[in-house]
């Protein structure tokens, strides 16, 4: 903020300095320094005074554009009008209606305006010559030297208060977008949440297949036992890996990954070592998907075997065809015949199936096609 002011500073005491030399200077050349004497010295040296005020404040602006007016007035009172040249702050005088539009409020810009117009008009009448005798060449002279002026400082100001309005919607649309991304972050980690109770409830829900499992395979030996022991092991780590991670992403942990299509060959064969009979299939040529598509794959996937595991039967078949345009993700199992209608938690889980693939734009349908019950879900990628 310090170095910007010190440059506004230095470009104003620049812009003073040029108009002190330049009407000094012409004065010089043309005023009638030699014939009226002291009169011709006293408005050079009023001219350089107020020629260096314009790099005053900005509060002082229509002080100093009223001493312009002031000095435009009264140089032919003072000088030999003969000579022509009878102003000390010819470029000054433009100046200061510049500053005077530019920075002062309506009002006190207004009141500058009336001044310079009638300083500029009483020195073109009192100066004489042509410009006084024809009303027309006054009005032009008024016009250029005093209303031109004032109009650009006063579009400037207008102009630099429309782009300060266009930076800050700009600036209240970045924080309405940063707004939506933190709330994007919560509804996420909600997700994530939700996640967590799926996880959970697919593994024990192959924890309590196995532990029934062993229970009924108690009397008749050991070998059922350890087995079905060994898998209730196996699926308890699986159940802490996945926690871990979503746990870790759920905190913001910089490595936390999740699972994705990658690890789509493990979940299988944790609900095939559960008892449930699954079959894997890959179609198509594999592409690298978004991770947030990726990630989204796989828990449909997960729900949908989960679903398989405690509501249906073998054999399960899971499809995941990589098209063109599109991927497609097929899970189909057997119908129980004693089963009963859908309990609260299936509709949690397709509710949240359908609510990721509407957040990726695809489709998804589902339902009961004779002993069977399929799920099908589609998600547009770019071709390749």
């Amino acid at each position: 903020m310090h170095g910007i002011s010190g440059s506004l500073r230095r470009q104003s005491l620049l812009v003073a300095l040029v108009c002190v030399v330049c009407d000094a200077s012409l004065f010089a050349l043309r005023g009638p320094l030699g014939e009226v004497g002291w009169r011709a010295w006293a408005v050079l040296l009023a001219g350089i005074a107020v020629n260096a005020a314009l790099a005053g404040p900005a509060r002082y602006s229509g002080w100093v554009s009223l001493a312009h007016a002031l000095l435009y007035a009264a140089s032919p009172l003072l000088l030999c009008t003969c000579h022509g040249y009878v102003n000390g702050a010819n470029a000054g005088v433009l100046i200061a209606g510049y500053r005077a539009g530019a920075w002062l409020r309506p009002k006190p810009a207004v009141l500058a305006l009336v001044a310079m117009v009638a300083g500029v008009s009483a020195g073109d009448l009192e100066g004489g010559g042509r410009v006084a005798a024809d009303w027309r060449l006054l009005a032009i002279n008024v016009g250029v030297t005093a209303l031109l002026p004032w109009l650009v400082g006063r579009y400037t100001t207008a102009r630099r208060a429309y782009i300060a309005d266009l930076e800050r919607e700009a600036d209240e649309r970045r924080q309405h977008e940063a707004d939506a991304i933190r709330r994007a972050v919560t509804e996420e980690r909600t997700t994530i949440a939700r996640d967590l109770h799926d996880v959970i409830s697919h593994h024990v829900s192959a924890i309590g297949v196995h532990a029934g499992a062993a229970r009924l395979g108690l009397p008749g030996g050991d070998s059922p036992v350890r087995r079905s022991l060994g898998a209730v092991e196996s699926a308890s780590r699986a159940a802490m890996a996945d926690l871990r991670r979503l746990l870790d992403l759920l905190h913001a942990e910089p490595n936390a990954e999740q699972p994705g299509l990658d690890n789509l060959g493990e979940l299988v064969e944790t609900v095939r070592a559960a008892g449930l009979p699954t079959r894997l299939t890959l179609r198509g040529e594999p592409r690298e998907l978004p991770g947030s598509l990726d990630v989204a794959l796989y828990r449909i996937a997960q729900e949908a075997l989960t679903n398989a595991l405690r509501h249906g039967r073998g054999p399960v078949e899971v499809e995941l065809n990589h098209g063109r345009t599109e991927v497609v993700l097929t899970v189909t199992n057997g119908l129980r015949p004693d089963r009963a209608s859908r309990n609260e938690h299936a509709h949690r889980g397709l509710a949240g199936i359908r609510q990721r693939v509407t957040l990726f734009g695809g489709q998804v349908s589902y339902g009961e096609s004779g002993d069977h019950w399929q799920l099908r879900t589609t998600f547009p990628v770019e071709s390749t």
